[in-house]
């Protein structure tokens, strides 16, 4: 169901619910919608709050993944955020990784779903082909196991903005920041727990990276999902929103 957006300053943002904060980070492609489910699942029990990454709208000359951090890093500065169960998928995670590691003594948990910040084989990587609406289809099927998982409506979303010239050089330059940004030497120093949850058959982080992350990082566990790709929150809603919800509310579940 959609979501009322709102806009303080030069941020926009979904807020729903009440109580401990959950926020949420969408993707190089991803679109506030990709959260509907978990928000229909924890809105009752948790404050969700999921900001825009400004992905498109950066100067061409400032666009990376410090900047979407420093816009985080913002954003949750004049909201006042903290003890945050802080969860990112694909460039996402990476963004919710910097942001923990300038800032740990704010985040109480971290998921990771899909997560760059390791290796990413992302259609970000090579300029997108503009106005081959096939080419974009099949790009973004990619990212599921059930290509019938993924709506007319999310394809026609990425189309629009495959259009855009100004749009396609900010999502290749982020997608080329994020790669040169590899975070091995770093997250061992993430101390808060942290939750990893990996479709089994994800084809742009596959399960290996969710193996490294789980090596490198100290106190995590690790979760998978079978029959799921880049994407678990929208794939598979429900398996997805049971592993956050021993993770976040039934703490000694994941034990």
């Amino acid at each position: 169901m959609p979501f009322e957006l709102k806009e303080i300053g030069k941020y926009k943002y979904i807020e729903e619910g009440s109580g401990p904060n959950l926020v949420l980070l969408h993707g190089l492609f991803g679109a506030l919608s990709n959260w509907d489910s978990v928000i229909d699942r924890f809105k009752d029990k948790f404050r969700i709050i999921i900001p825009m990454l400004p992905i498109y709208d950066m100067p061409f000359r400032k666009v990376g993944l410090d900047a979407l951090v420093d816009h985080l890093e913002g954003f949750i500065d004049l909201k006042k955020i903290d003890n945050i169960n802080l969860m990112g998928n694909s460039l996402g995670g990476h963004v919710a990784l910097i942001y923990t590691l300038r800032r740990q003594e704010t985040v109480k948990k971290l998921v990771l779903t899909g997560s760059s910040g390791l290796f990413e084989n992302a259609m970000g990587g090579s300029f997108p082909k503009r106005g081959s609406y096939e080419y974009v289809k099949e790009r973004a099927e990619y990212t599921f196991y059930n290509p019938k998982s993924i709506s007319e409506e999310y394809v026609q979303e990425i189309f629009e903005t495959t259009k855009s010239i100004p749009k396609c050089l900010n999502i290749v330059a982020i997608a080329k920041s994020a790669q040169r940004h590899n975070m091995a030497n770093e997250i061992p120093d993430i101390k808060v727990p942290t939750l990893l949850i990996w479709g089994l058959n994800d084809t742009i982080t596959p399960p290996l990276v969710a193996h490294d992350f789980n090596r490198l990082i100290p106190n995590t566990t690790l979760k998978f999902i079978d029959k799921c790709c880049h994407a678990p929150m929208m794939e598979q809603p429900e398996k997805f929103n049971d592993i956050m919800s021993d993770f976040l509310i039934n703490e000694n579940v994941l034990a």
